[in-house]
């Protein structure tokens, strides 16, 4: 047997996966999140130092929350411990304080303990941890796919610094595929290339998701390799087939379903209240939480439909606290309901687009002071200082209104809010073009 159907054979069995297998060791070999690991960013200095503190890390699947975690212990020659959210309890996490304890006063060694899926922590679970936390006694490392506000413990939250993590860019799931394909002991044996837009459309549609990039390339690989060629070329084609598996997995596993809860809130955003509940059949047929669905209803409800019909915040906050309180499979119902409601009223992003707007006026432009009549005089030294002078006050004046700037004079004319045609936000357009010259191009 040749050394190319060694390889072929041994990747074939069944070895552990390549995700795994090219899990980074270190911090120089860590791709992504150079917002938080760049150098002189917080959380590489932090690292470098030796000044961790307990920390949750938050972002989408596939981007590197466990391996920076073992990243993190190795680099501060911390014991490192591992849980899952869904098979540990109160238990486990007392012995591994006692252990912790015990290192601090026989080695003045550090624990990490890492908790995946942090989020599913009930709260007995998560009280288990504030006191080791407090005292450091440990170093607690959480991971979650879920905004922690919610799914944290308020009192957990506040001794823990939270890091925003962002899925991978294009350009970084590149190079990390490029590092398989040079550097795994299988692969790199093998002859792989690719043909015109195979290796474009495993990185696009990875979503981001490094651990689906790897499955995927994988995947494509051993379809290939019952060739008699030595070399192996992925085509689209295949591509296109190991992703169709690929999701068919990820559907059945109960995983975060993120390409139907997509189309979910596109069926949602388009007004097709019949495509949306059948996607939210689907997302809860697959074991889906539905207080993530609810959650996103929520986001919806102010991205998408916003001032065109303000009520549907309303309802799709309610309905949050509805499942919180029922659980499934009563909470179906009232998903349902919120669901075809907002998918049928009508539809706005123009206080969305507002605030992008505004975001990125505001980090791209000079900071500009508050105009003195807008800002507040407590004191008679303020006063002095011209502080409120010439402010008038709305409700002294017929419509409880009186035409006066703002902001600070060099934006006097800027706007950024734009409302649209569909239902309130109709209303809204027409009284505030009666009130300001600046709505009417004047």
């Amino acid at each position: 047997m040749d050394l190319f159907e060694n390889q072929r054979t041994e990747l074939n069995k069944g070895s552990q996966p390549l995700a795994e297998r090219m899990r980074p060791q270190d911090l120089a070999e860590f791709i992504g999140q150079d917002h938080l690991l760049g150098k002189g960013k917080v959380l590489e200095i932090a690292i470098k130092t030796d000044n961790l503190m307990s920390l949750i890390l938050w972002g989408p699947p596939g981007i590197g929350k466990t391996t920076l975690a073992r990243i993190m212990a190795a680099e501060t020659k911390s014991e490192f411990h591992s849980i899952s959210a869904v098979t540990s309890g109160v238990k486990d996490i007392r012995q591994i304080i006692e252990k912790a304890k015990y290192n601090i006063i026989n080695f003045n060694r550090k624990t990490i303990v890492f908790i995946d899926e942090i989020h599913r922590f009930n709260k007995a679970q998560q009280d288990a941890l504030l006191q080791s936390v407090e005292e450091g006694t440990i170093l607690l490392i959480g991971a979650t796919t879920e905004n922690p506000s919610f799914e944290v413990i308020s009192a957990l939250l506040s001794r823990c610094k939270v890091f925003k993590l962002e899925p991978l860019h294009s350009n970084e799931l590149g190079k990390i595929v490029e590092r398989a394909l040079n550097k795994d002991k299988f692969l790199s044996a093998i002859n792989v290339g690719f043909e015109k837009g195979a290796l474009e459309a495993l990185i696009q549609n990875a979503n981001g998701d490094a651990r689906i990039a790897l499955n995927v390339l994988e995947l494509s690989v051993k379809i290939l390799s019952d060739t008699d060629q030595k070399d192996i070329v992925i085509d689209l084609e295949t591509i296109k087939q190991t992703y169709q598996n690929q999701l068919t997995i990820y559907d059945k596993t109960g995983d975060y379903h993120y390409d139907m809860i997509s189309a979910f809130i596109k069926s949602l955003r388009g007004s097709d209240p019949d495509a949306s509940i059948y996607w939210l059949a689907r997302m809860l047929n697959g074991g889906e939480d539905p207080k993530f669905i609810a959650r996103r209803l929520i986001i919806l409800a102010s991205e998408d439909i916003g001032n065109a019909h303000p009520h549907a915040l309303t309802l799709a906050t309610s309905a949050f606290t509805a499942v919180n309180y029922i659980g499934m499979p009563e909470a179906r119902i009232i998903l349902a309901q919120v669901t075809t409601y907002l998918a049928s009223v009508p539809k706005s992003n123009a206080s969305y687009q507002a605030i992008e707007k505004a975001m990125t006026f505001v980090k791209s432009s000079k900071v500009e002071p508050v105009p003195l009549h807008l800002r507040n005089a407590p004191t008679k030294l303020m006063k002095d200082f011209s502080y409120g002078k010439n402010y008038k006050y709305p409700h002294d004046f017929d419509g409880n209104f009186v035409d006066q700037s703002y902001l600070p004079q060099s934006l006097k004319h800027k706007i950024f809010y734009e409302p649209g045609e569909n239902g309130f936000e109709k209303t809204l357009a027409e009284r505030l073009k009666n009130l300001w010259k600046k709505r009417n191009n004047e």
